[in-house]
């Protein structure tokens, strides 16, 4: 929703010969679209237009920042101004689902689509998304209670795993759709970890099983992520709303009730002593960790954003880093949580999902089925999360995550229940259980089939 930031007030002289310019026109460049200000939107809009007109949409990155900017932060407008939906993640579905349903509608230019899909896939910057937000996150957790609250996320995703395929299997046979199909088709891959890490190898691994193509098994393991992971960030939106109404239930982004930000810094605090050098720093930091986890997954095949994960907990746990490089570190979380989610969140709805696959889900019977499945999965977290003195609502949100669209899917949910802090252990229940989840399906599989 646009923001009007208050303009230093003026003197009686000032207000006396004063006109639209410059204070005029600074309050309305405080008038903002997402973190665009009101003229600056419309230049863009402008610009934008001009090169889509012309047939030339240069895909260079500035380019792309600037389509990405303005698009994402127009779709999550139109969800903060939707009432009801808006408290519980409108902005993040309209900036993920809106563009796909427009491109399947063939409503947005094809230019644009191209430009978007081309740079997204080649660029992989999904993955400076998450590197930044896990390093920028775990350096600003208390580092007295954070390898407590790895070591405790298991105990609800697993329990909540299990309760999950037993519900969802049950619901599935009753409803018709056959024990066997519900388990291995419709369930399974809700827990798999998304689309590449998950769907991907899940529907190989079966191919070489059952003799089967792999594209026709991959086809119908993909509605049932899709439509699974909206369910999640829906629910994941919920659980906000309802830990505003019930704040005893949450600890807003923060998963025990003794855990503490250390880096916990207003702005004030970031424009007195939080040096420029360190923020850039922390940013080569971070970048530096995720290109060791893709050494680490080339030799061991361990998932880059794991190892990164593990690789940032061993840094703050031992100290390897200075205090200021960790503000640092806080701050660049906070620029991507900030600036980066919802154009992000653009580019993954134009190239990475595609609406026909989502809709082809909706048949009443695979729909109860994925509801339910997704629902105990975080039923189960917030119950045993309580019970392990975590806060619910971020219990249920994590393992809402292990049914997500993979990395996509821990951003869309995350940022529908505005808890981005717990990306690292989002990462946990989205790569670990989904790669646990694909492994013993595919052993299970390959005894009893």
């Amino acid at each position: 929703m646009p923001v009007s930031r208050p303009v230093p007030p003026l003197s009686q002289d000032q207000t006396a010969t004063a006109g639209f310019w410059p204070h005029g026109w600074w309050k309305l460049m405080e008038f903002r679209i997402g973190i665009l200000p009101l003229p600056v939107y419309v230049l863009l809009v402008g610009v934008v237009s001009i090169f889509l007109v012309s047939g030339k949409l240069p895909g260079e990155i500035s380019v792309m920042i600037a389509v990405l900017a303005l698009f994402g932060f127009t779709c999550a407008e139109i969800g903060k101004r939707i009432p009801v939906l808006r408290n519980i993640g409108a902005p993040a579905i309209f900036a993920t689902f809106l563009p796909s349903y427009l491109v399947f509608k063939q409503l947005l230019p094809a230019l644009l689509v191209k430009s978007v899909t081309d740079f997204t896939k080649s660029s992989q910057f999904l993955y400076l998304f998450i590197t930044c937000i896990i390093v920028g996150s775990i350096l600003g957790m208390d580092r007295q209670v954070l390898i407590k609250g790895f070591l405790k996320i298991f105990v609800p995703l697993a329990l909540g795993s299990i309760a999950a395929g037993a519900v969802g299997t049950a619901m599935g046979t009753v409803l018709g759709l056959g024990a066997h199909h519900t388990f291995f088709f419709v369930v399974i891959p809700i827990m798999a970890g998304g689309v590449g890490e998950g769907a991907i190898p899940l529907s190989m691994g079966y191919a070489d099983i059952l003799h089967q193509p792999q594209g026709d098994l991959f086809a119908q393991i993909l509605p049932s992520v899709m439509l699974a992971s909206l369910t999640a960030i829906l629910l994941s939106g919920a659980l906000n709303y309802v830990g505003k109404r019930y704040p005893h239930l949450t600890g807003e982004g923060r998963l025990q009730p003794d855990e503490h930000d250390d880096m916990n810094l207003t702005q004030e605090e970031i424009n007195s002593h939080v040096d420029v050098s360190h923020i850039a720093a922390a940013g080569v930091t971070a970048i530096s960790l995720y290109l060791l986890g893709l050494v680490l997954y080339n030799r061991f095949g361990l998932p880059a954003p794991v190892a990164m994960l593990f690789l940032a907990v061993l840094v703050k746990l031992t100290r390897a880093v200075p205090p200021e490089l960790q503000e640092g570190a806080f701050v660049v979380y906070k620029f991507f949580r900030t600036a980066v989610t919802y154009p992000l969140l653009f580019a993954i709805g134009v190239a990475l999902t595609p609406w026909d696959k989502l809709v082809s889900a909706f048949t009443l019977p695979n729909l109860i089925t994925i509801v339910a499945t997704v629902t105990t999965l975080m039923g189960v977290g917030f119950l045993v999360g309580r019970r392990l003195n975590m806060y619910p609502i971020e219990a249920a949100i994590v393992n809402a995550c292990h049914s997500g669209q993979g990395g996509t899917g821990d951003v869309a949910i995350l940022s529908a229940a505005d808890r981005m802090a717990l990306m690292p252990f989002a990462q946990i229940a989205t790569r670990i259980g989904g790669a646990i989840t694909v492994t013993l399906t595919l052993v299970a599989l390959a005894r009893f089939a």
